[in-house]
């Protein structure tokens, strides 16, 4: 497909091509580079357009990437980063029960655990701790517990409190004031 048309395969290939040097590390360049090259299927994705890509292996992990990566590059430091989560969530939901996960590479993979991880739901976390022992080739497990154990101790993610306007708690500044997660 074109630039102006990218399908799965075209969300997959750039997201292997970027890495993990890029995913999880704040960069205006990176973000404008996905805002470029897949805005427009971003908006889409979000207005629930390409659903029918979930019903591949690919094109599930594409959406997933689409609707829960690429949301909170193009969205940074906005609510609008977690709109998509209820949606990636319930696509990795459908895609790990159909066994999506089995199917597509080890180094990608991790990426269905990530709406369960982004969760701030207890038992979602757990779910995502599961799927991460299963999936620890791909090195999520450290983190998923990490995650996990805010969301125990919090039930939410501090980090997120000012950007969703939601007040934070004595214990959730101290926190974040020690180093605690911070996204």
């Amino acid at each position: 497909m074109s630039e102006t048309n990218p399908g799965p395969h075209d969300v997959i290939a750039f997201w292997r091509e970027a890495g993990p040097e890029k995913w999880f590390k704040k960069s205006g360049a990176f973000d404008r580079e996905i805002g470029e090259r897949f805005g427009a299927l971003h908006e889409a994705a979000s207005k629930g357009a390409l659903e029918d890509w979930a019903e591949t292996p690919d094109g599930a992990l594409a959406l997933i990437l689409v609707l829960d990566q690429f949301s909170r590059n193009l969205c940074r430091e906005r609510p609008e980063a977690f709109a998509n989560d209820p949606a990636a969530l319930r696509l990795a939901r459908k895609a790990i029960s159909e066994g999506y996960e089995k199917q597509v590479s080890a180094d990608v993979a991790k990426f269905f655990a990530m709406p369960f991880m982004h969760s701030e739901s207890l038992p979602e976390q757990d779910r995502c701790v599961a799927l991460s022992h299963r999936l620890d080739k791909a090195g999520t497990l450290s983190f998923a517990l990490e995650h996990r154990d805010i969301i125990r101790r919090f039930a939410r993610f501090p980090h997120r409190n000012a950007v969703l306007g939601r007040h934070t708690s004595p214990a959730e500044r101290r926190f974040l004031e020690g180093g605690g997660f911070s996204g």
